[in-house]
């Protein structure tokens, strides 16, 4: 991943607690195959955590996939207008660009046909989507015969997470009024990445 230094985040906390958040990556395979899917973190497995999913038994890519792999996960974006920075309108020096924060979390994938690591692995999956909902819904809501049916027809993924990379483009490298512009704007926007441009104070900390 291209980081320069002003979007560099590498605190392992942080970047956790974006993949968790998130919730859904392209997980890159090899062959350059891709499959985009949920994936959960355990963040106590591995010195940077294990991640873990499914995919359809009828996707090939689960056949190829075991090795080194990728899993992208790509948080709140937005596109950056130049009219917001108030420095254009001294000297006409802007351009568009996009704020975003990513994770790229490299290892080694695993591929799981055991139907119990899959039922426990979908179970942990559906509480952690399903958790803070007025009725969550849990794998034994359905009938039994019915879930063994649908287990039959997924492939478990794991991948051990060997290297982290983030990357958190929010207009950091701009001065003070520049930054701020950008921020009011997606703000005005309601743009889900605002909320991560913290305002400056006026010595241009935060």
């Amino acid at each position: 991943m291209y980081r320069p230094p002003h979007f560099r985040e590498e605190r392992k906390e942080v970047l956790h607690a974006a993949m968790a958040g998130i919730g859904f990556a392209a997980l890159v395979s090899q062959g350059l195959d891709a499959t985009q899917m949920p994936l959960l973190l355990d963040a106590d497995d591995g010195e940077l955590g294990t991640l873990s999913g499914h995919m359809a038994r009828a996707n090939p890519h689960w056949k190829a996939a075991a090795g080194e792999g990728l899993a992208i996960f790509l948080g709140p974006h937005a596109y950056v207008s130049p009219n917001w920075y108030p420095s254009k309108a001294e000297h006409g020096k802007a351009v568009p660009t996009w704020n975003y924060i990513a994770v790229h979390a490299r290892g080694i994938i695993t591929v799981h046909d055991d139907p119990a690591w899959l039922r426990a692995n979908l179970e942990k999956l559906t509480a952690a989507h399903e958790a803070g909902r007025p009725a969550p819904w849990k794998v034994s809501d359905a009938p039994e015969a019915y879930i063994a049916a649908q287990l039959k027809g997924i492939v478990g993924i794991s991948l051990r997470i060997t290297a982290l990379e983030g990357n958190w483009k929010l207009s950091q490298n701009k001065a003070d009024a520049d930054h701020e512009g950008v921020r009011a704007a997606l703000v005005a926007e309601g743009a889900d990445v605002a909320g991560l441009m913290k305002p400056r104070k006026q010595d241009g900390s935060t």
